[in-house]
């Protein structure tokens, strides 16, 4: 029986941590990066929408292309790459090589997302997939927590580019780490009997199973809708609540605090309740970040932020518990295309927000997070088959049949 495996979960957390912190930060340092390149705040929040693109465009090929790489071996390149990039980004020397180093992060950004999931599956025992991902998946919560509040108060105090260079050091050691705990995971035999060609191909025609559509439509419509807002906090707080620098950190802080708390409190139930909890988080969502739109002083601004955050944390442990459920049988190549669904999410809501900010329309930001939270949260009610209101453990071990995972 297979045992889960807490070492090698910490340390794939500990990488998603380093991605999660990496894409973000500029979140948090808009200020510093526009004055020392030069650039508008707007065009710096850009970052976000370039970074996407690239990884939405090449997560489906290049997860086809590394189909028959070993699992082990795979997840260590991509964060070696990280590594990389992120040398790059800290040393550029003007916005295009900055820009073009985090493309480079965004080339195994992909890859890294759509295949962590299924390792993570193979690392559990069957029907504990949603807990293990749920351990993961700490990491993404302990960006929010400790990645983009302590990146941004050291690009505060000592630069950015030195916030840059400590997550480059922080992913070197994580593949160290990885080298040295995960077991051994070759490629699936059905995927090694499989082309590249025929890969793409499984990966497009993935789209034809109805429940992962479904997920796909439910994360690009929440995830638009939360990163053309979240991408200019810095700003919404500063107006709504006269928040920057010090205090600014201290939010975001807790905004990640907050999200931490809720991943631990809700993260017990992704394998038994996934349906009524993620309603009960996207409710949540739309009613705290609406209140963000009118400018209701410090106390509120902040109370909601923090409501904001615990609850929008949490969401995606469900989205990719949801992956591996909706199709057992084909988890890679549905992975791929939730990623990209992901992506266009990040990059479609950075967009949005930058061409909302350019227009003097701040304010408008909170109000269309809300509007399509509360989309995602009708998809989610008529969408059981996706997350059911209940799962049994003999639901469980009839996906992990299918899925026909060999540890």
């Amino acid at each position: 029986m297979v045992r889960l495996n807490r070492p090698a979960l910490v340390v794939l957390g500990a990488s998603s941590f380093c991605y999660v912190t990496a894409e973000t930060l500029p979140v948090g340092l808009l200020p510093e990066i526009s004055a020392d390149l030069g650039v508008p705040e707007a065009q710096v929040g850009l970052l976000l929408t370039s970074y996407a693109v690239v990884a939405a465009v090449s997560t489906i090929p290049l997860t086809a292309l590394t189909m028959r790489v070993p699992r082990h071996l795979l997840i260590a390149v991509t964060v070696a790459v990280f590594a990389v990039s992120q040398t790059a980004a800290a040393l550029a020397p003007n916005f295009t090589v900055l820009t073009l180093s985090r493309l480079l992060c965004a080339l195994a950004h992909g890859v890294f997302w759509s295949v962590i999931g299924p390792i993570t599956a193979r690392l559990a025992p069957p029907g504990q997939a949603g807990r293990a991902t749920a351990l993961v998946f700490l990491g993404n919560s302990l960006a929010i927590v400790l990645g983009v509040p302590l990146g941004t108060a050291v690009g505060q105090w000592l630069g950015w580019r030195t916030a840059v260079g400590m997550f480059a050091a922080a992913g070197a050691i994580g593949v160290l780490l990885l080298v040295l705990v995960l077991p051994k995971l070759p490629a699936l035999p059905r995927d090694l009997g499989t082309s590249t060609g025929q890969q793409l191909r499984d990966a497009v025609r993935i789209l034809r199973n109805g429940r992962v559509a479904r997920l796909c439509l439910i994360t690009a419509t929440l995830v638009i809708g939360h990163f053309a807002a979240y991408t200019y906090i810095a700003p919404l707080v500063r107006r709504d609540a006269g928040l920057d620098g010090a205090g600014l950190s201290a939010l975001l802080l807790g905004y990640g605090a907050v999200g931490l708390i809720a991943n631990f409190v809700v993260g017990r139930f992704v394998d038994r309740r996934p349906g009524p909890i993620l309603i009960g988080l996207l409710a949540i969502i739309t009613l705290a970040v609406g209140l963000l739109a009118p400018v209701l002083g410090g106390v509120p601004t902040v109370v909601a932020t923090l409501l904001w955050g615990g609850a929008f944390t949490a969401v995606p442990v469900f989205l990719a518990a949801a992956v591996l459920r909706v199709a057992p049988a084909a988890r890679d190549a549905a992975s791929a295309v939730y990623v990209v669904a992901f992506q266009i999410g990040i990059g479609g809501g950075a967009f949005i927000g930058e061409r909302l900010v350019s227009a003097q329309r701040l304010g408008t930001l909170p109000l269309l997070a809300a509007g399509l939270a509360l989309v995602a949260t009708l998809l989610v009610v008529f969408s059981p088959a996706v997350f059911p209101h209940r799962i049994s453990a003999e639901d469980h071990h009839r996906a992990e049949e299918e899925a026909q995972i060999t540890p």
